[in-house]
């Protein structure tokens, strides 16, 4: 059996936020922001939404694009670095709100390149003949991690930011601005085709650059979990080392290309479209050009949704589906980089 992407759903909440109005509240700008990440705006969450909010209408979103119903779906994969919860899982929390039966529901926890680790679990499930119909989640409400002390104004409220507010929030202005919120999602089926489906996925981790994108607070190596000071220092905030995850990724995310092409027979002239994990469109830029791909092969998002991390890769090959003209028998590359380290690869027919 092969797994198919047989629907796919993406759901971004309406608060779009774009560059001037970020201006607003830290010491950034437009061309600042656009001459480093690319970014031009990004969507964030009504106040009180979780992640598996935002999840519910992307999944069902796919599952209708399936011309499925919601009791033929089986498992539940939930890709996600910003749980709604210490614990549970957002797994539970999504199928309970989408009303799916009882089914099995994992989460995964690795960041950008979570939703790929997903699609290689879900291949294997349906290789093995475990499960016919998995609903793959990739969902983000970073709004929840963003230590501005001026959401009203991000919101659009007409007020003067004061100087000590307007401090305190241009501190970590260089990761912030990077972060939208979001949600996509397949339905990977079985299919008795072989001219169709996940071809190869290959992953890797090397923890030994893991503080390079980490969070220096919460979990069991602090006394206690959380605390105040963690705060008031900003350690909740993601600490993103930018120049070193930039060399970092422009050198593993085409090297990952080329070797699962290589690997199944393929080269890059084989390639019908390079879908990236979506962090900073300069890094997408370094990895095409050194790939030597052309425009039309590549797709990137970020442009308009920000860095959405686990769902990344299903927001931008939704949107590629509709506006990309993908004829059947395409090859299909996905590529991520994301915390851990971890990143991989993986090909997809269409």
């Amino acid at each position: 059996m092969r797994a198919v992407i047989a629907g796919t759903g993406i759901h971004i909440p309406p608060n779009v936020v774009d560059n001037h109005r970020l201006s607003r509240i830290m010491e950034t700008s437009d061309e600042w922001i656009r001459r480093r990440t690319g970014i031009v705006t990004r969507h964030f969450a009504d106040p009180g939404q979780a992640t598996s909010d935002l999840a519910v209408p992307a999944a069902e979103m796919a599952i209708a694009d399936a011309g499925l119903r919601k009791d033929e779906i089986e498992y539940v994969i939930f890709a996600t670095m910003t749980p709604d919860h210490y614990f549970p899982g957002s797994g539970p929390l999504l199928q309970d709100k989408c009303g799916l039966p009882p089914v099995p529901c994992l989460d995964i926890r690795l960041q950008c390149s979570g939703f790929l680790y997903g699609l290689q679990l879900a291949d294997a499930m349906i290789r093995a003949g475990q499960y016919r119909r998995i609903l793959l989640i990739g969902a983000e409400v970073h709004a929840g991690f963003m230590p501005w002390k001026s959401w009203d104004v991000v919101f659009g409220a007409d007020r003067e930011v004061d100087r000590q507010e307007f401090e305190e929030n241009t501190r970590f202005r260089d990761r912030t601005v990077l972060f939208g919120d979001g949600a996509g999602a397949f339905v990977i089926s079985a299919e008795d085709d072989e001219s169709r489906g996940i071809e190869a996925v290959t992953v890797h981790a090397d923890g030994r650059h893991a503080r390079k994108m980490w969070v220096n607070a919460g979990g069991s190596a602090y006394r206690p979990y959380f605390e105040a000071r963690m705060h008031a220092s900003g350690d909740t905030v993601p600490v993103v080392e930018g120049r070193e995850v930039f060399k970092i990724a422009v050198t593993l995310m085409p090297q990952s290309v080329t070797e699962i092409l290589q690997a199944n027979g393929y080269g890059l002239e084989d390639l019908a479209l390079l879908v990236m994990h979506q962090a900073n469109l300069r890094i997408n830029e370094a990895v095409q050009k050194r790939l030597g791909l052309p425009d039309e092969k590549v797709f990137n998002n970020i442009q308009k949704y920000g860095n959405t991390t686990a769902g990344t890769l299903p927001i931008a090959f939704h949107e590629a589906r509709r506006e990309r003209a993908l004829a059947p028998g395409s090859l299909i590359c996905f590529v991520a980089l994301g915390g851990g380290l971890s990143w991989g690869a993986a090909l997809y027919r269409t």
